[in-house]
């Protein structure tokens, strides 16, 4: 089976033969069938993300089930599944308490599966899988939980795409308890996240969408999501110029690029607000 495997930081991805065992408990084998790149697989490749290596990166995929562990009820061979880069053990504290994005377990095992063994290798040296998952193999073996059954109609390039940034996106506003119809946003950084951060905000009935880059292309897009202003923030002073549109600031903003100017940004875009108990 052939995958992309990264040695050390700074280094090309080395496109080679790996061993892939059987699933276990709990397991399921996957056939790739699409896979997105995101910046978070480049943070590898620089080293700014740091982990075990040789590790299979990619984290934002579809594919198909070939084979199942004991135990496992959600898919069967054959189904067609949305792989999740955050899966849940859904046994520690926090899985049982409501919060599976944050099981202690998944931490803990990290770029291995839950029983902290992985199931590829290159001779007798084990090879990890970014997210549990390692998109960037044509097969693999993943949690359970990392499964998500879809339609037949959706096509498998869409279907990656949900693994990663169109649900981080959406669901940064949806599930944000701030998020009301008729609010004002700010979304910094119209990236893959980004333009789906303005696609939620649309969903939930925000009055103004303020879409912030550096790129005009990029911002001419976004209107295509639902951006109703866009802002050039290499021309004017983003937060100036959002303060000026919304007559003192937005009630709220998303960083969706992950750097110190950005965050200070959104967060000084935003106006006063009465914390509601």
């Amino acid at each position: 089976m052939k995958a992309a495997v990264l040695y050390e930081p700074n280094t090309p991805l080395i496109v080679e033969e790996l061993n892939l065992s059987s699933p276990q408990p709990g397991e399921v084998k996957v056939r790739m069938a699409a896979a997105g790149v995101c910046a978070s697989d480049h943070h590898w490749m620089t080293g700014d993300a740091q982990g075990p290596m040789p590790i299979v990166l990619g984290h934002e995929g579809a594919a198909v089930v070939e084979e199942v562990g004991q135990g496992v009820t959600r898919v069967k061979p054959g189904d067609r599944c949305i792989l999740s880069f955050v899966s849940s053990c859904g046994y520690c504290r926090l899985c049982r308490t409501g919060s599976p994005q944050l099981c202690d377990t998944a931490g803990i095992t990290g770029a291995t599966l839950f029983d902290g063994t992985t199931r590829l290798s290159k001779g007798k040296t084990p090879v990890y899988q970014m997210a549990k998952v390692g998109i960037f193999s044509e097969m693999g073996v993943v949690p359970e939980q990392a499964c998500h059954k879809m339609p037949d109609a959706v096509p498998f390039e869409v279907a990656a795409l949900i693994g990663c940034s169109v649900t981080t996106g959406v669901g940064a506003v949806i599930n944000n308890s701030a998020s009301r119809p008729g609010s004002t946003v700010a979304v910094f950084g119209c990236g893959g996240v980004g333009l789906n951060v303005i696609q939620g905000a649309k969903l939930m009935g925000a009055s103004r969408i303020i879409a912030v880059d550096i790129y005009n292309h990029k911002l001419e897009f976004t209107y295509k999501f639902g951006a109703t202003d866009v802002i050039n923030s290499k021309e004017v002073d983003a937060v100036e110029e959002i303060k000026n549109m919304t007559g003192g600031g937005v009630d709220l903003a998303f960083d969706s690029f992950g750097a110190a100017i950005t965050t200070s940004a959104a967060v000084n875009s935003l106006r006063k607000m009465v914390q509601q108990y």
